[in-house]
């Protein structure tokens, strides 16, 4: 498969068809251009752009989009192109293998409710990747290539990053969920995972396309 990471959390993962990632309000509109599928973890709008998801199925209708009933829910006018996931679902997606996991957002704060999140491993036969979304949990001990690490939100801290990584002992891990540092932060705590996760981490800049 062929990773693009695009800005924050968005891939756009090209294989036999295109599928992409949470594609949200922080990302590049171009994201979406001849997807085949899209899986959303959550409803936050720096994964969820929900007139750019409508607007690219009025120009593909055959776009299909794949997430949790309260994503789904706002989806109302291209409900015909959306497909409901809980977790522990397994379902294929231009030409992927998909497998959802987790249920809930991160705590935020114990006075902000949660929300529900999926996080998805996809595999393509050759490899696979996994994308938490805004969480830690890890895919069950299922072999994971490329890991997706999430650097910065409200709702962690560098050293849950660094676990996460150790504990899902993937060939690889990529930085999502940056779009919130400026570039000192950023050089903070991919150090500490440069030193710490126990494998191969990156860093990479939007638009950067890894195989």
């Amino acid at each position: 498969m062929r990773v693009t990471k695009l800005t924050h959390a968005c891939l756009r993962i090209e294989g036999a068809g295109v599928l992409v990632v949470d594609p949200g309000e922080f990302s590049e509109k171009s994201a979406l251009d001849g997807a085949d599928a899209v899986v959303i973890t959550h409803e936050h709008f720096d994964h969820l752009d929900v007139a750019a998801l409508t607007e690219a199925v009025r120009r593909r209708p055959e776009l299909r989009i794949f997430s949790h009933a309260a994503v789904l829910a706002q989806l109302g006018e291209i409900a015909e192109a959306t497909t409901e996931v809980r977790p522990g679902d397994e379902f294929r997606a231009a030409g992927f293998t998909l497998r959802a996991y987790g249920g809930q957002h991160a705590v935020i704060h114990p006075y902000i409710p949660r929300i529900a999140n999926l996080g998805y491993l996809i595999d393509d036969g050759a490899g696979s990747l996994y994308h938490p979304g805004d969480s830690f949990v890890a895919p069950d001990g299922a072999p994971v290539d490329t890991l997706c690490v999430p650097l910065n939100a409200p709702w962690m801290k560098v050293s849950e990053a660094i676990e996460f990584a150790r504990a899902v002992k993937p060939g690889r891990a990529i930085a999502i969920h940056d779009g919130l540092l400026n570039d000192r932060g950023a050089a903070i705590s991919d150090g500490h995972l440069e030193r710490f996760s126990e494998t191969r981490y990156q860093h990479v800049a939007p638009g950067t396309t890894l195989t």
